[in-house]
């Protein structure tokens, strides 16, 4: 993303930076043109958003925002500046992606979501937004300790996922608490399988 910055500042354009203030990816973003990038966090933002030449746009997007939210912000910024220009590649990193369109479905099933993730997380706690705005209750938690059994009154399909950097054990935690409170069967719903494979650069391959 900051490559990409630095091209379209290159060129003259003003960069709408889709995100959250403070994020650690958006303030480095942010310095990579400052004079020429401008942050946008909401539809209000990109109502009152002036540019110096509407025909010399372009926006980027903090990659662990949710993606219902950053495409009703991208159709906004297309609609005040039908030639704004965005990346060749979605912005949006693929396993924030797929978990995002998980919770969404797994909404529609459960009585309850459970996020295991970080406070410091984005991604995870988008993850807990998104369940929320589907009318389902969600919580995030660090750790299994952090699971409220009240959570669990009247409650008999439980939703639990994982923030993209969290690591598989914490969600098996998470499953044998919820066993210390009655009988768990757990059912893997699967939505996409992530088939991307990464290379490493040739100077760190085994012969």
């Amino acid at each position: 993303m900051h490559q990409e910055a630095r091209k379209y500042a290159a060129a003259g354009h003003t960069v709408v930076l889709i995100g959250h203030a403070g994020h650690e990816e958006v303030e480095g973003t942010l310095g990579e043109a400052p004079g020429q990038t401008v942050l946008v966090e909401d539809l209000q933002d990109v109502d009152n958003l002036q540019v110096d030449d509407p025909t010399r746009v372009s926006y980027l997007t903090q990659t662990t925002l949710a993606v219902d939210e950053t495409t009703a912000l991208i159709d906004a910024l297309r609609n005040k500046f039908p030639g704004a220009r965005g990346p060749d590649t979605a912005d949006i990193c693929y396993a924030t992606t797929n978990r995002q369109a998980a919770v969404s479905e797994i909404a529609e099933h459960a009585q309850l979501i459970i996020v295991v993730g970080s406070a410091n997380s984005s991604n995870s706690r988008r993850l807990v937004e998104i369940a929320i705005r589907s009318g389902t209750p969600a919580y995030l938690v660090d750790n299994a300790d952090e699971v409220d059994p009240d959570w669990l009154n009247a409650v008999s399909v439980v939703g639990l996922t994982a923030g993209a950097s969290a690591p598989p054990v914490l969600v098996d935690e998470v499953i044998a608490r919820l066993g210390e409170f009655g009988p768990v069967e757990v059912v893997e719903y699967t939505v996409t399988r992530e088939t991307i494979r990464f290379t490493l650069p040739p100077e760190v391959r085994r012969p």
